[in-house]
């Protein structure tokens, strides 16, 4: 299981790339792998203000539908447009070519609120 050091993570599986108040935002290498193949991926969020834990949109696998998590309070300042044709990106390389979404945390304070790798892997067991 891959868990890069330099990130941090949520209890929903999304992992963030913290630069200043700004954020790159995927799903880890666990939640896709939960998930199996990756089809589909709705984000239409462009532009908007959301809170901590709000969807942002969703990720759809062969057998299931998942929601996806704003790790912090924040905008939404671009979406990868790599995903649209191909979802499968995020089965393929989770860290870096599959990432979700870029954000501007509202408070770059609440970035240390998230979890460390280690307290992540404790998580997942």
């Amino acid at each position: 299981m891959n868990v890069p050091e330099n990130l941090k993570y949520t209890k929903d599986h999304e992992w963030v790339l913290i630069e200043g108040d700004k954020a790159t935002v995927g799903i880890t290498d666990f939640a896709q792998g939960e998930l199996g193949d990756i089809v589909f991926i709705e984000i239409e969020t462009e532009g908007e203000d959301l809170d901590k834990e709000e969807v942002f949109g969703t990720i759809e696998a062969v057998k299931t539908v998942s929601d996806l998590y704003m790790p912090v309070k924040g905008k939404v300042l671009e979406v990868n447009p790599a995903l649209e044709d191909q979802p499968e990106l995020v089965n393929k390389a989770p860290y870096e070519g599959g990432w979700m979404v870029k954000i501007q945390a509202e408070d770059a304070a609440d970035f240390d609120q998230l979890l460390s790798a280690e307290q992540y892997k404790e998580l997942i067991g």
